[in-house]
C-alpha cells in the first residue's frame, strides 16, 4: 500500500485476547478513560459503548489524536478486539501489557501497522 499521507503520522495496533471474565460497559468506559493517559493520549470525549444482544458490546473513545474501539464478546467464547488508531506515535508494547494487566487476558496476539 503506497503511503498516501507521509508527512502524516499513523500508527495502528489491534490487540485481541481471552479476558478472565465477561466484559461489563462499565470496564469498558474505564479501561477505554485509562488506555488515552497510558499512551499519552488527550481524552476528548467521555468513552460510550453499546450492545447488540447477537454480537455483544463495542466501545469508542476519542482522543485528540484519533481514538480507540474496542469490542467484547461473551459468546461462542469469552473474547475481546482492541483496535487502536492514532496520529500520534506510541508504544505498542505499553498498551499490550496494559491491555493483557486490565483484562487478565489468558492470551493476547497483536499487530501494529
Amino acid at each position: 500500500m503506497k503511503d498516501l499521507a507521509p508527512t502524516i503520522c499513523r500508527q495502528r495496533l489491534v490487540a485481541e485476547g481471552y479476558p478472565e471474565d465477561n466484559i461489563t460497559s462499565q470496564e469498558i468506559k474505564d479501561f477505554l478513560t485509562k488506555l488515552g493517559p497510558v499512551l499519552d493520549m488527550n481524552v476528548l470525549t467521555e468513552p460510550v459503548t453499546h450492545r447488540s444482544d447477537k454480537f455483544g458490546w463495542a466501545g469508542w473513545v476519542h482522543w485528540e489524536t484519533s481514538g480507540t474501539h474496542f469490542y467484547a464478546w461473551e459468546q461462542p467464547m469469552k473474547f475481546f478486539s482492541v483496535d487502536i488508531y492514532t496520529c500520534k506515535a506510541f508504544d505498542p508494547a505499553h498498551a499490550v501489557e496494559f491491555i493483557r494487566e486490565y483484562f487478565k487476558a489468558s492470551r493476547i496476539e497483536y499487530k501494529e501497522f
